[in-house]
């Protein structure tokens, strides 16, 4: 029987540090969406700087994240074809990954020009990355089993 708190079975499990992994850029991207429209309603720059933390993080988290998305797949699955919810899923991840990073993007450059200009669209890109997000995280919760069909 394996130690649920061993060190050797959460490092060695196959797809055990993708499950840990994906919260963080979850967590982290939505909390910089959050912090972004509360910014550009009250106009307090503390909480854009919050925004702009929370989305380079989450930049930077989803690359292991997408990384050991590839190798359970390649583990579990032995590199087989994709079909159905698991290529969705990896659709949606690697674009929820590249818009993650497409958004923190367009803060960084805001904040080097000190320009206002690029983020009037961010807020809508923002929102359209959440939901992609979400709705990546769904489909990976069919997958691993803590939303069964039904």
């Amino acid at each position: 029987m394996l130690n649920p708190f061993g060190l050797k079975a959460a490092l060695t499990a196959r797809h055990a540090q993708h499950v840990v992994l994906i919260h963080f850029p979850i967590a982290l991207f939505i909390a910089g969406a959050a912090f972004d429209f509360l910014a550009s309603w009250t106009k307090r720059q503390s909480l854009a700087a919050a925004a702009y933390f929370n989305f380079l993080l989450a930049a930077v988290a989803s690359v292991p994240t997408m990384i050991t998305g590839l190798l359970a797949w390649q583990w579990q699955l032995e590199g087989q074809r994709l079909k159905g919810t698991l290529l969705l899923h990896l659709v949606f991840g690697i674009a929820s990954g590249m818009l993650i990073s497409v958004v923190w993007l367009i803060h960084w450059t805001a904040r080097r020009k000190q320009t206002e200009a690029l983020r009037i669209f961010c807020l809508p890109l923002e929102a359209l990355t959440a939901i992609l997000v979400l709705l990546t995280g769904h489909l990976g919760g069919f997958l691993s089993g803590v939303n069964p069909p039904g």
